[in-house]
């Protein structure tokens, strides 16, 4: 039976004070089974990317439950639940987030430094590698093109071996090639690794390259919430 690695219960969530509070996340629910990719579509100012990023741990509820892999987030200070990232979710935005005066390799490895892992460097490396980056180690993100950039950005949210990758419109950025080739590259690596992969994308082919597809409008989950197992057997009668 397939283990459910997201799950998500009644998550509400306001964002801003006063008249200026926006009702981003109305307690909504979502359960994701480990190893599943799952694209989460909608109109902009849906809340896909807050979902997002309460999913990383990187906005706090202000109500319900968040579990990733058994952990429960909400109950977590920030210390803890930066712990748990570090170790269980790899993280790729839009626009790279690549410290600009450090080379490709560091900019890998500084982050598994931080969290001392052990042969950072050599990790690195490995995983440069496996982008297509090996002969661009040394090279700082000003000299490297977009989908380069978008490469070691992913190189970086695959090194500590996560559980979950998450991705915020990855290819947003780039043209259609280039972003073809950065989903090709996403995709593989999921089905290489046995990663869970999840990701917002305004662009609908490649939402539909994802074994499911979550629809949010106005801060709700208006289809997608369960995994397919879970809706087939509701509708079986016991």
């Amino acid at each position: 039976m397939a283990k459910t690695i997201i799950d998500l219960k009644n998550a509400d969530l306001t964002l801003g004070r006063a008249a200026a509070s926006v009702h981003v996340l109305k307690g909504i629910g979502l359960a994701i089974d480990a190893g599943e990719s799952v694209g989460i579509v909608g109109p902009s100012g849906s809340g896909k990317s807050t979902l997002l990023m309460v999913l990383a741990g990187l906005e706090r509820l202000d109500g319900g439950e968040i579990h990733i892999d058994g952990a429960p987030l909400h109950r977590m200070n920030e210390d803890q639940v930066a712990d748990f990232r570090g170790r269980n979710i790899g993280i790729v935005f839009q626009s790279f987030h690549l410290i600009p005066n450090m080379t490709a390799l560091e900019n890998v490895a500084v982050p598994l430094e931080l969290a001392n892992v052990r042969d950072a460097f050599e990790i690195a490396r490995q995983e440069l590698t496996a982008v297509g980056l090996g002969e661009r180690l040394s090279h700082y993100p000003g000299q490297l093109s977009g989908g380069e950039q978008q490469r070691v950005a992913i190189a970086r949210a695959l090194a500590p071996s996560p559980k979950l990758l998450i991705a915020d419109e990855p290819t947003g950025n780039l043209d259609t090639e280039t972003g073809r080739q950065i989903a090709d590259l996403l995709f593989s690596k999921q089905a290489e690794r046995g990663m869970t992969l999840l990701l917002v994308t305004h662009d609908p082919s490649l939402a539909a390259r994802c074994g499911r597809q979550v629809a949010m409008r106005s801060g709700e989950i208006v289809s997608g919430a369960a995994p397919a197992r879970a809706a087939v057997a509701a509708a079986v009668p016991a």
